[in-house]
């Protein structure tokens, strides 16, 4: 045993000997970082992934090498929001972008963009007022802005915007000087976070405004199905099964389902996954599987995603490795299909508020450098990614989410308890007497505004309520009902007009309803839309059928929220439109109001009196026969929002035991069934 162990301890020194005398001290080297020593510093090695090592030391650390390649020079050197940006000149009147005029003929891309700009909320004529000036890169050539004369505005591109398009970035930094930079997919190595800007890659068949609706459909595709397509160049898609068999990796599939595309609106590829190399060429496949509710499987993308800045697109894409591809394969088919189904759904939403048209797309660039000038509280993260989207969230209204009614359940907070009575008197209207003591004998009402536009004097005194009342004097114009008043002070508004017959019960049971679709509009009087082919427009009708898409203002509860979008979002023509015909201003709300939600409103039980028979006095007749004039507001309005956005239902909310055979005492709302 002794021998055993001597020869155990001679040959373990022996082999710890040969160790120091080989090199031990490279060993310790790596188990003990050695301290710095005094010297001139040494270069990084040439390493394959050398830009990858800033990430990993402190800018302190990093020594000069002259001998090792650059990394990727940033244009316009090492500006950010802070250096080259004075905010200063947007605090007094907020946002205003100046757009110098096109020194040249321009591409319908660039026509639809400048249209864009001069129509936003933001558009001045003057730059000496603007806080932003844009000027648009008008051709795809890198070289161009060298060419080009710089603005008279200039000042080092300071507070400058310079837009293209297409993915051709400048190379001159000096030319650019301190401007920012919107780019369609700009590379990742030359963006620059928190000061430039980018954009999707537009096609040239783009819609101008609105722009098609998204593709997905409940089982679509059929469960089971071809499930992945794989991007192509000139915008082909190869659809295939979900065994990898059927589809080898470099893109050519057996199963070919998927037609040639020359125009993203013609075919898009129906598929649950899409799979999309991370060249920049494929960048023009990314809109094309957004609106086909297909989710984005990006395989290492060396181009930044557009608007990556404000929308979290984790919950709508997926970034893969290149590299392993038969991984990912497999790791698309165990994923769960609630998964699948949230990531299609955020697909939806993001198309439809960001990217269906070049209008919509220019807006949310603008909005994300209002939010730059305001800090990130005047839009979250939650307004810009979930339903209807910051487009559709101004400021102007609130930089709370709590105060918007999309949002409920995401803070947690309840809907309004009491509303405010908004009685409209129009021109030939009288002091609605009896209207207001039923709308302050409710148990919700909370104060009762009367917006006098009248031709006639303003009575001298008015009926003693419950509730408070107050008299706004109007410029006797129909837009003026949907003004975001100060004296309205709860979310909840009941619109009225002077000449409804209205029961304290029918307002309990509707306001009632509205707490439940604050986002929605709760009415009781119903127009509906239709579509003629013979004429080619639409028309619409208040004859009474079991379906409708809108119900008319005269009597209807919706949140304050659509007062601010109507009043501040809507286009000033269509403004003046409802002016001139007051009927469109109902068309106009409820337009409004399906564009947010994407849902019809919802209509509730109304008992008809004898001064009711028209539906109202500026209505489109007695409701007997369709009313389709040519060239009527609707169609108007359908052009100006670029699609028809109204949603027909045939649902009608009704109290428990409403028009049952039973005893009245065990009914909540009598009144409703009295004649």
């Amino acid at each position: 045993m002794q021998l055993r162990k001597k020869a155990r301890w001679l040959a373990l020194s022996a082999s710890w000997l040969l160790l120091v005398l080989l090199g031990g001290t490279p060993l310790l080297r790596l188990a003990v970082p050695p301290k710095p020593q005094p010297g001139p510093p040494q270069g990084w090695p040439r390493w394959l992934d050398a830009a990858l090592l800033k990430s990993f030391s402190q800018p302190e650390e990093l020594p000069e090498d002259a001998v090792s390649q650059p990394p990727p020079t940033l244009r316009g050197g090492s500006c950010n929001w802070g250096t080259c940006f004075d905010t200063s000149k947007c605090r007094s009147d907020g946002l205003k972008v100046f757009v110098y005029p096109a020194a040249g003929p321009i591409s319908k891309v660039h026509g639809q963009i400048l249209a864009s700009l001069e129509g936003s909320p933001f558009h001045t004529h003057s730059p000496t007022e603007a806080c932003l000036l844009v000027f648009l890169l008008l051709g795809k050539d890198a070289l161009a802005p060298l060419s080009s004369p710089q603005p008279p505005h200039w000042n080092r591109g300071q507070n400058h915007l310079v837009l293209s398009p297409y993915p051709t970035p400048c190379p001159c930094a000096s030319w650019l000087g301190r401007a920012m930079v919107a780019e369609a997919s700009p590379m990742v190595d030359t963006f620059r976070l928190g000061f430039d800007v980018a954009l999707p890659l537009l096609p040239e068949a783009h819609p101008f405004r609105g722009g098609n609706p998204g593709q997905l459909r409940q089982y679509s595709p059929h469960p089971r199905e071809a499930l992945l397509a794989l991007a192509e160049e000139r915008g082909r898609w190869r659809v295939a099964g979900i065994n990898t068999s059927d589809c080898p990796w470099d893109g050519h599939c057996e199963w070919d389902l998927g037609p040639d595309l020359n125009d993203p609106g013609e075919t898009l590829p129906n598929a649950t996954f899409c799979l999309i190399p991370g060249h920049r060429p494929e960048a023009s496949h990314f809109l094309q599987a957004l609106q086909a509710g297909c989710i984005p499987v990006l395989f290492s993308p060396r181009w930044k995603l557009p608007f990556s800045e404000v929308i979290d697109w984790t919950k709508a894409a997926i970034v893969a490795d290149e590299r392993l591809p038969l991984q990912v394969l497999a790791a698309l088919q165990e994923m769960p299909a609630e998964r699948v189904l949230a990531l299609r759904q955020q697909t939806q939403l993001l198309w439809d508020a960001y990217f269906s048209s070049v209008e919509k797309v220019i807006y949310t660039t603008l909005e994300i450098i209002q939010d730059r000038i305001f800090g990130a509280s005047a839009h979250p993260a939650l307004l810009w990614n979930s339903p209807p989207g910051a487009l559709l969230a101004p400021p102007t209204f609130s930089m709370n989410p709590g105060d918007f009614p999309f949002y409920h359940l995401q803070q947690g907070s309840h809907s309004e308890e009491r509303f405010s009575a908004l009685i409209w008197v129009g021109a030939l209207g009288q002091t609605p007497l009896k209207l207001i003591q039923a709308v302050a004998d409710s148990q919700y009402c909370a104060q009762i505004v009367v917006l006098w536009s009248s031709e006639r004097p303003l009575p001298p005194r008015w009926p003693e309520s419950a509730v408070p009342l107050t008299v706004i004097e109007g410029r006797r114009k129909a837009s003026d009902r949907f003004f975001p008043y100060r004296a309205i002070s709860t979310n909840a508004i009941l619109s009225l007009d002077s000449c409804i017959s209205l029961s304290t019960s029918e307002v309990d049971f509707a306001f009632t309803v509205w707490q439940s679709f604050p986002e929605r509009m709760v009415g009781f009087l119903t127009w509906n839309h239709l579509w003629d082919e013979a004429q080619g427009v639409w028309g619409y009708t208040a004859k009474m059928t079991n379906e409708f898409s809108m119900v008319l203002t005269t009597a209807a509860f919706y949140h304050r929220y659509y007062h601010t979008l109507f009043t501040h979002s809507m286009p000033k023509a269509l403004r003046t439109l409802a002016d001139e015909a007051p009927s469109c201003a109902d068309i106009l709300m409820n337009f409004l109001a399906a564009a947010v939600t994407k849902l019809p409103p919802i209509k509730v039980p109304y008992v008809r009196r004898p001064p009711d028979t028209p539906l109202t006095p500026a209505g489109p007749g007695t409701g007997r026969e369709p009313q389709l004039p040519a060239g009527d507001c609707i169609n108007q309005v359908v052009a100006e929002f670029g699609h028809m956005p109204l949603v027909s239902s045939r649902l009608r909310l009704d109290p428990v035991l409403f028009k049952d055979p039973v005893s009245v005492q065990r009914k909540k709302y009598r009144s409703l069934e009295k004649p």
